[in-house]
Parts: structure tokens; sequence; C-alpha cells
């Protein structure tokens, strides 16, 4: 017979509080998107475009796309949000949620924008450079 493991009382706690903390620092991030939304997607666009990772006709359009994008990002569900970050979930151990999004808009839908000639770099550099921004902004 195989063995039933039953996680101790002490355990339980530790793993629920570790989840909770995690939620907790989730929920921090979306709501404080809305006190620094323009300077955060300034940044942002400001650093994809000096990094050489977006080819843009114009970077104010680059800005003004973000910024809608995180705006919709402070109003959305969690489902939303998972269902827009599953592609790229594991790209780094820890992902910060916003960062993680940015970059699935960047990647996904920014790339078909008029004004946004090309995309270079990798996934994980673009998300690298999305969360120096987003860390500068958000817990």
């Amino acid at each position: 017979m195989s063995k039933v493991f039953r996680p101790s009382t002490r355990e339980s706690s530790i793993l629920s509080k570790i989840e909770s903390s995690k939620e907790h620092a989730r929920r921090l991030a979306l709501q404080g998107i809305k006190d620094c939304l323009e300077p955060l997607s300034n940044a942002i666009a400001m650093k994809l475009v000096e990094e050489k990772l977006v080819e843009t006709n114009s970077k104010n359009s680059l800005e003004e796309q973000i910024s809608l994008c995180l705006e919709k990002l402070s109003r959305a569900e969690d489902f939303d949000i998972d269902f827009a970050t599953a592609p790229i979930r594991n790209i780094v151990p820890n992902p910060h949620v916003v960062s993680l999004y940015v970059t699935a808009f960047v990647l996904e839908s920014l790339i078909n924008h008029k004004d946004v000639i090309d995309i270079y770099g990798s996934d994980e550099e673009i998300y690298l450079c999305i969360n120096l921004q987003v860390k500068k902004y958000l817990p």
C-alpha cells in the first residue's frame, strides 16, 4: 500500500502564510498602478526604445498604448490576468504580475500596432527591461 501524505498543522499554516503573502503582494501591485500610471508607462516606453527592443515611429503612441494596457490591468479580473499571461508565465521563476502582463501585451498585441515597426530581443530580455522600470514604481 502507498503511504498517505498528510501535512501537519504547522506545515499547512506555513504554506498558507506563504500563499497569502503572495496574493497580498499581487493585490498591492495591482492597486498601486493607478497612483503611478503616467510615469510608469513613460518609463517603460522610453526604456524599450532606448534598449532598442521596440522600434517605433512614435514614442508617444507607444507610451499611450502601454498606458492603456496598465489602465486595463488595473481594472482586470484575476482570470483575465492569468489568461493573458499564461503563454509566458514561466519566463522567470518569480515574475512580477504587472511586468508579466505588460510583457505579454508587448509580445502579443503591441507587435500588431500601426506605429510599431518591429520588436527585437527575446521574451526574457523584454520582461527584464520592463521589470526594471516596474520595480522602481511598484512594490
